[in-house]
């Protein structure tokens, strides 16, 4: 079975692509000749033949040679490429997740000396992802540019641990009890 196709480029009535007005469906009953009299069914034999309409002329005409071709899938050739999904750069995210591991690391107190070296890994790994942010098609600017400020933070906080300036920060102190400790004196009234 053929299903037919229709051209979309004639939008508008002409004499090609006049349109047909629909017309009411008839039943059979409204199908008797016009010369008689109107009579009821009940009354006709079952082998006399009824009236039949004339059958319709169509105005619709077959589609062109043109209109047959079948129609190509996908972009045509004078259509420009769509633009390209820019990728977030690998190191600069392992250089920003390498920075934050490094300041916790000196936050913690006893670490310190483990957060500097990781703090400085951090920091060229960092450095690198801002690098490879200069090709076209390649995110992750911010994420390597917040990596590099934390890792200069991470090592700036770890040496004025280990040299001592920082009281409340160095190798000897324990962070995490003494904010427990001061947690407990602040709450413990409370709850």
């Amino acid at each position: 079975m053929r299903i037919p196709t229709f051209s979309r480029a004639a939008t508008t009535d002409t004499a090609e692509t006049a349109r047909v007005p629909v017309q009411p469906r008839r039943d059979d009953d409204t199908t008797q000749d016009i010369t008689k009299p109107r009579t009821t069914d009940t009354n006709r034999d079952i082998n006399t033949p009824r009236a039949v309409n004339p059958p319709r002329v169509s105005t619709v005409t077959p589609p062109t040679e043109a209109e047959r071709k079948p129609v190509a899938v996908g972009r045509p050739a004078t259509e420009p490429a769509p633009a390209r999904r820019p990728r977030a750069s690998l190191l600069a995210t392992l250089g920003l997740i390498v920075s934050v591991a490094g300041i916790a690391l000196v936050l913690s107190g006893p670490l310190a000396g483990w957060g500097i070296g990781v703090a400085g890994l951090g920091l060229v790994l960092s450095l690198a992802g801002l690098n490879a942010t200069r090709k076209q098609h390649v995110a992750g600017k911010t994420d390597a540019l917040i990596g590099v400020l934390v890792a200069i933070g991470a090592i700036v906080l770890g040496v004025l641990a280990l040299n001592g300036s920082l009281a409340w920060l160095g190798t000897d102190t324990q962070p995490a009890s003494h904010l427990r400790e001061w947690l407990d004196a602040q709450f413990a009234n409370r709850f």
